[in-house]
């Protein structure tokens, strides 16, 4: 049993089929099948159950898989921070994030950041989910999530940094443009833009919503919370939506103080094991914000 055949092993079960990891490792399929063996050898259990598919691990591969990863993650890491040591402040930064939270939220700490290290360099990985951005983490493929904060999840710690109040999204020309706060009463009268399916927010929002027995109309959806204030602009629904600077040409933001504020932050694997410029950077968003 070698570390090969244990990162091979771990890619195997992410990705679902052995042929999808000989091209991401850019081998051959046998080669994959090889190192699977050698562990089923090793371990004298069969851990891929094989289906027309692909292949998913067995009871017995979940847990190799389980503790391979945090195994892995945790020497990957533990050998990024020795390098980031010898190299000083030439290191990397490796954030999972969606495109809203770069512009909305690490603008001033990015800027800052590149001045303080100009050695250094900063990645960002694009997501559409909380749920992707755990599995990076969880994987050591990335240092830091910025993420919407919901309940507990096994293998992550979380950083609150900010909490977001939640606005109506409306029209200037909206019979609701000429307030300055709206009622539950009024969003049943009005076609609400959906949030990204199975996202934090959408879930903070449907609980929030039943709770004050309001159903609203909804007749589209949106993949982020910029293009749900976007097609409320262009006059396709009404979005609600956590605060931040929407652009939209003639629109208005109106406060929602019956729905909780959401809570957004930093998400890694373990705060204490970050390398120091993940720190730095950390650090820097949350004081911008």
């Amino acid at each position: 049993m070698t570390f090969d055949d244990l990162r091979v092993f771990l890619a195997v079960c992410r990705v679902g089929n052995l042929s999808g990891v000989a091209r991401e490792l850019g081998c051959t399929q046998p080669a994959v099948s090889q190192h699977v063996k050698r562990l089923e050898k090793a371990t004298g259990v069969r851990l891929l159950e094989r289906h027309s598919e692909g292949v998913t691990p067995t009871a017995e591969g979940w847990v190799l898989y389980e503790a391979a990863s945090e195994g892995m993650a945790g020497l990957d890491l533990a050998v990024r921070r020795l390098d980031e040591f010898a190299r000083g402040e030439a290191g990397s930064v490796r954030v999972h994030t969606g495109a809203t939270t770069i512009r909305h939220f690490m603008a001033g700490a990015i800027g800052e950041f590149r001045e303080r290290f100009p050695r250094a360099t900063l990645e960002f990985r694009t997501t559409v989910s909380s749920r992707q951005s755990f599995d990076a983490l969880i994987d050591g493929s990335v240092d830091l999530a910025w993420v919407t904060i919901g309940g507990p999840v096994a293998g992550i710690e979380f950083r609150p940094v900010t909490e977001l109040p939640w606005v109506l999204v409306v029209r200037g020309d909206d019979p609701l443009a000429d307030r300055t706060t709206v009622s539950p009463a009024d969003l049943a009268d009005v076609a609400l833009i959906r949030l990204p399916e199975h996202s934090v927010s959408r879930r903070h929002l449907d609980a929030a919503l039943t709770r004050l027995g309001v159903r609203p109309r909804s007749e589209t959806g949106a993949t982020d919370w910029n293009t749900a204030a976007l097609l409320a602009g262009l006059g396709t629904g009404h979005a609600l939506v956590p605060a931040l600077g929407y652009d939209g040409g003639d629109v208005r933001l109106l406060p929602v103080p019956f729905v909780p504020p959401l809570a957004v932050g930093w998400a890694a694997r373990r705060w204490a094991g970050l390398p120091p410029l993940a720190r730095e950077f950390a650090g820097l968003v949350e004081a911008n914000c």
